[in-house]
């Protein structure tokens, strides 16, 4: 089981933050560190001092760290326009070497695009289609040759579709609790499918969906990674759960129902029975990142039994 750090930067992180709790991610083996890609902060938090642009933040990283993987749950599509996108994640790509994973989704908060005079399309999830067609038609196009498409959204004519990434395949990830179209999407462009703060239940029934899409479209099912993001708060003991659970304004009850909480054993049990349904990686949303304890705990308390099991 990968663990990999996810953190919510939009509720108030500066780069220099994002920068500390990512050296930590690469020093204490976690597989990777995403973050969220959001312009305003959401629920009480002041988001002070202000948000920080997820790709920005991941060419910083790129040059700073050495190991980890790095990426986005979920770039929003509404954000950019897929032929910037593709040179921005290209060039990200080669300036870490190869370590560039990219999470597209449609775009969901229209306050953000409000606050930011960002357009906030009525027909978004057409649009994220035809970015994830040009995206990877960029990346893929041969040197030398031209990339053209002509869509509904979005026309491109003799694109050079360069920069190429440093990777010969940038992995993709798609993901979402859509009952038709998500799935679909995901069995055509997806190297991965991540469920959303998902109970196990939920995950098993759209891990099935993704599956059976993969499956029609004459795809190995098991081509696809599986992986959840889930809430993180786990102490020594109840006093140290309940601590963090109050720092982040959450209930100790809530976080142990919907996302991964209490006792190192407890949360590797629940992240085993994730494993069962078939999940192969795990993100764990950090909400408090001045708190490097708390993932210097997970590393040495939880990870062990999960190699263990």
């Amino acid at each position: 089981m990968d663990l990999r750090i996810f953190t919510e930067p939009q509720q108030g992180a500066t780069y220099d933050t994002l920068l500390t709790v990512a050296k930590a991610t690469e020093d204490l083996g976690y597989d990777a560190f995403f973050r969220s890609d959001h312009y305003l902060r959401m629920g009480s938090s002041d988001g002070l001092p202000g948000p920080t642009d997820a790709w920005v933040t991941l060419a910083g990283l790129a040059r700073e760290t050495k190991r980890i993987r790095l990426g986005t749950l979920m770039t929003a599509g509404t954000f950019r326009l897929p032929g910037v996108l593709a040179i921005q994640v290209a060039q990200v790509d080669q300036m870490s070497g190869g370590r560039v994973e990219l999470g597209l989704g449609a775009g969901w908060f229209e306050e953000e695009h409000t606050a930011y005079g960002i357009p906030f399309p009525k027909e978004k999830f057409g649009r994220l289609e035809e970015q994830l067609a040009i995206v990877t038609g960029l990346w893929e196009t041969p040197v030398g040759k031209t990339f053209d498409y002509d869509g509904t959204y979005y026309q491109l004519s003799e694109s050079p579709a360069l920069p190429k990434p440093a990777q010969t395949k940038v992995p993709v990830l798609i993901g979402g609790h859509g009952a038709t179209r998500t799935p679909r999407l995901a069995a055509r462009y997806a190297d991965e499918f991540n469920m959303p703060f998902a109970s196990i239940e939920d995950s098993e029934r759209q891990f099935g969906r993704v599956r059976a899409a993969a499956q029609q479209t004459g795809r190995r099912a098991d081509d696809i990674v599986y992986s959840n993001a889930l809430v993180a708060c786990v102490g020594k003991d109840d006093a140290e759960v309940a601590r963090r659970a109050a720092a982040i304004g959450r209930e100790v009850d809530d976080l142990k129902a919907n996302g991964l909480a209490g006792s190192p054993a407890e949360v590797a049990d629940k992240i085993g029975r994730y494993a069962e349904i078939g999940a192969r990686r795990i993100y764990l949303q950090m909400l408090d990142l001045d708190d490097l304890d708390h993932l210097e705990l997970i590393s040495s308390t939880v990870a062990p039994q999960l190699a263990q099991g």
